[in-house]
């Protein structure tokens, strides 16, 4: 089944099958919590777009809603559908390009990347440097790590609690201590809070007991609360806690996904303290592909280390088994790839 990436940041080759060059395997979500993998003819790319030859994509913690049939889907989802944190060789390019050449290795932008090829817009996709060619480049969730750190408005000195430390929890934790604030992770996961810990996180608490949590947060700013609190987990008690360990004029950051209803908020409480609430999540293709050369250069300048955090591997046909083990998070799990 799963395969551990390299320490190295390199992820197993696969053994390749020999199959006609007019077709492709993609992965379709049938129904709820039921994968298959089915052959299609492989796709042509139309005038602005290049295709694509993926070299993985990543499983996205926001996808689990998707899996698990909750009433606002539908199914069977189109092949490769809802891959979206795709990296690969650009194969082929319709007229019009420019801007990559066959051979080119690049992130994108799309949804439909459990699949062996995908289509892009010239537009959607940053070209990579050779340093990164035989390495992991989810580019979407990289790119929203880069946003969400920028719309928090970090400065040095500051106190920054990270509510939930996934991989999105972990690089922001990574980023905010890279910029001198002091971080505090905040987990239910022993394992994320160690990994935070590696990431520059000068404190840990699990999150348990809400009250016990504020009650650590208040000693540790000596009662005032935090001047950055970033929610990424998605879901009410979070975002509750969240919201009750900023201090006054601080911020509130709300990173994670928020999809399965309406929210209560503590008004009062906002309204006392006059805090900034930022909603952090970004829907413009341009400003994610920013993202993810922020990301770029990110990596580059050693400032961000992403590496640690794929710790699994699945193959097109190990759908299902990479969205259980996401869905379960069992010890020493933090990111899955999608390898065709």
């Amino acid at each position: 089944m799963e395969r551990n990436v390299t320490t190295s940041g390199t992820i197993p080759r696969r053994p390749r099958r020999d199959r006609a060059q007019s077709k492709m395997r993609a992965a379709v979500i049938a129904a709820p919590q039921k994968a298959k993998s089915v052959e299609l003819p492989i796709p042509q790319p139309e005038t602005g777009q290049v295709r694509v030859k993926i070299t993985g994509c990543g499983m996205c913690g926001s996808n689990l809603a998707l899996w698990e049939g909750q009433p606002w889907f539908k199914y069977p989802l189109a092949p490769g559908a809802p891959g979206h944190e795709a990296w690969g060789c650009v194969e082929a390019a319709g007229s019009g390009v420019s801007e990559v050449r066959p051979g080119d290795m690049v992130a994108f932008m799309s949804n439909n990347a459990f699949a062996e090829y995908d289509i892009a817009d010239v537009s959607a996709l940053v070209p990579l440097p050779p340093t990164l060619r035989n390495k992991p480049f989810p580019g979407e969730p990289l790119a929203c790590a880069m946003n969400v750190f920028a719309r928090s408005g970090i400065q040095p000195g500051e106190t920054v609690a990270i509510v939930g430390i996934g991989f999105l929890g972990a690089l922001l934790t990574q980023l905010a201590a890279s910029m001198g604030a002091l971080v505090v992770a905040v987990s239910r996961r022993p394992y994320a809070l160690e990994m935070a810990e590696r990431f520059g996180a000068r404190h840990t608490i699990v999150m348990e007991d809400h009250d016990a949590v504020m009650h650590k947060i208040h000693l540790l700013t000596d009662g005032h609360g935090c001047e950055r609190v970033i929610e990424a987990i998605g879901a009410q008690l979070p975002l509750d806690l969240a919201s009750s360990i900023v201090r006054m004029r601080g911020r509130l950051v709300i990173a994670g996904y928020h999809q399965d209803g309406p929210r209560q908020v503590n008004m009062q409480q906002w309204n006392w303290r006059g805090i900034d609430v930022v909603n952090a999540h970004e829907r413009s293709s341009r400003i994610y592909v920013n993202g993810m050369r922020k990301a770029m250069r990110a990596i580059a300048d050693g400032v961000l280390n992403p590496y640690p955090l794929y710790t699994h591997t699945f193959g097109l046909h190990e759908i299902g088994d990479a969205f259980e083990m996401m869905k379960k998070r069992p010890e020493g799990f933090m990111k899955g790839l999608v390898i065709p």
